[in-house]
């Protein structure tokens, strides 16, 4: 199991599978605590999200899902920013008008609220780590936080900076976006509220000083496109045993080769043949713990007619030959 996962399903252990947790946090009052029942939430998907009120106007808010896909709907107006930042997984919405964005570890995401009012939310990896600052602009406009007015952040102004007439934005990881974000995700509850505070400032006034076009932006893509590419992934994930080329999956599907790997990136964060040898590298490790299968039958079995083709593969993404794993994985278990 990857770390990030291990990770996740830890602070999920007190969310029972097929139910969301939702605590809100506000000055001077009890938190509030509501679950959400397993009618309202996909078998098996454990859900949870922690909301912190920090100033009039702004909110921000921790998640840790375990899921596929669970559809969301809330009552936020056209006038409120959601600003997301991924710290482990990949996450796309379905948002209103045909458009579908995703984005993974250290990017950021900007949308207003009421695109994703009402839709579906897709976790490519089966599982997402992030948090999302709300910022609603017509609460700011009379009552900004006194560091945000000196420093001349006008929040309306960022949302037309960074969103314009797309209404979706996103920024990739950068080394200056995870300065923001490095220690905000394991703080002590005694510090939460007030070193939120100040990371919630210090996000907004980075983003008053970045350039929206001077960065790769990430890009939107039509719902439908997104669809097939979910096929295609279905497709080769079911089997990994077979090897499939660009031209022909994309002749299949009724797509252009050029959409295809830009989106299918998008979505699961590699290009095809970097996340299929990911894949398949994953696959053979489980196969390898968890069977008595010959190396060369396992090598085989994820898509490899060579053995020594596998154990370099194998080598170059786990660090370790399977020899040597499935060793040290049995005398582990001893």
């Amino acid at each position: 199991m990857e770390k990030p996962l291990c990770t996740i399903t830890k602070k999920l252990e007190d969310v029972a599978a097929g139910s969301c947790v939702e605590i809100l946090h506000r000055p001077g009052r009890a938190n509030a605590v509501r679950t959400v029942s397993a009618k309202d939430v996909p078998a098996g998907a454990r859900l949870r999200s922690e909301t912190f009120e920090l100033y009039p106007g702004i909110e921000l808010s921790f998640h840790c899902y375990l899921a596929d896909q669970f559809h969301v709907c809330h009552s936020h107006g056209v006038s409120v920013l959601s600003i997301d930042h991924c710290r482990a997984g990949r996450i796309g919405w379905e948002m209103q008008g045909g458009l579908s964005l995703y984005f993974g570890n250290g990017d950021l995401s900007f949308h207003y609220t009421d695109k994703c009012s009402d839709s579906v939310i897709t976790l490519p990896l089966g599982y997402y780590e992030g948090l999302t600052v709300a910022l609603d602009l017509e609460v700011l406009g009379d009552s900004a936080p006194d560091l945000l007015r000196e420093a001349g952040v006008d929040a309306s102004a960022l949302c037309r900076k960074f969103c314009g007439d797309r209404e979706t934005a996103a920024l990739p990881a950068s080394s200056r976006i995870e300065h923001i974000f490095s220690e905000v995700y394991e703080l002590p509850d005694q510090m939460k509220l007030p070193y939120l505070k100040l990371k919630c400032q210090e996000l907004l006034m980075f983003l008053d000083m970045t350039e929206p076009a001077a960065e790769n932006a990430l890009d939107a893509h039509y719902s439908e496109q997104v669809a097939l590419i979910r096929q295609i992934h279905g497709r080769l994930t079911a089997h990994p045993e077979k090897r499939y080329t660009i031209d022909a999956l994309a002749k299949e599907y009724l797509m252009n080769t050029a959409a295809l790997k830009s989106v299918f990136k998008s979505v699961y964060g590699m290009p095809v043949a970097a996340y299929m040898k990911h894949y398949r590298i994953t696959k053979a490790a489980e196969l390898l713990r968890n069977s008595d299968q010959s190396i060369a039958s396992v090598a085989r079995a994820v898509g490899y007619e060579s053995q020594s083709k596998f154990s370099a593969a194998f080598k170059e993404i786990m660090n370790i030959l399977p020899t040597d794993y499935r060793r040290q994985y049995t005398a582990y278990k001893i």
